[in-house]
């Protein structure tokens, strides 16, 4: 089943769980630290520059945000993770939030993990990535920005997470810029969501 990825909309932003669309079909979330591309990466799918919200300043996506790729078939835009300067309240609720979506979202079938590739695997990705994997939820890290480095580096670089996460899950090369990975990301989400 092939999915047009160019023909999708907006469809709801949530503060919590409950307020999440009916949790039926499939979805796929997107994310990762604060400013790693997740907004851009969504956008670089989709055609559309304009469809989930972009920022320099780290912190600014505050909500889970959904687009519908078609019915019943979802791309979720998380709140990034590991911004210090977000207070400690915020950063608290975000994180019961995100327990919350992760736990409970029946629909969720896979993550697909932005790290920029110039500061991948932080702290906060390995936390993430071992808490996905205790949940039993399928993973493919993107490592985005790769038009910032050499292709040398970026091939080291690679080489470097690869190694880290192991062969259970999948690691790809990704820049929004420049389109690199977009096919591979693609083929990913047709597979999760049908």
């Amino acid at each position: 089943m092939s999915l047009n990825f160019r023909s999708v909309q907006f469809l709801t932003s949530a503060t919590k769980v409950s307020e999440c669309p009916t949790d039926l079909g499939s979805e796929v979330v997107f994310c990762g630290r604060s400013n790693a591309g997740k907004s851009s990466a969504i956008n670089a799918l989709t055609g559309n520059r304009n469809l989930a919200k972009t920022s320099k300043t780290p912190g600014r996506t505050q909500m889970i945000n959904f687009f519908s790729v078609s019915c019943e078939k979802r791309l979720v835009d998380l709140p990034g993770y590991g911004y210090a300067k977000v207070s400690s309240a915020i950063s608290a609720s975000w994180r019961k939030n995100l327990e919350s979506y992760f736990c409970l979202r029946k629909s969720l079938k896979g993550v697909i993990l932005l790290m920029d590739i110039r500061h991948a695997l932080k702290n906060s990705d390995q936390a993430m990535i071992n808490w996905l994997c205790s949940i039993d939820l399928p993973i493919q890290v993107l490592l985005t920005k790769t038009d910032k480095l050499s292709k040398n580096s970026r091939s080291n670089e690679l080489k470097r997470v690869r190694k880290n996460l192991g062969h259970k899950i999948s690691c790809q090369l990704f820049s929004s810029k420049s389109q690199e990975g977009l096919e591979n990301l693609e083929e990913s989400l047709t597979h999760w969501l049908s």
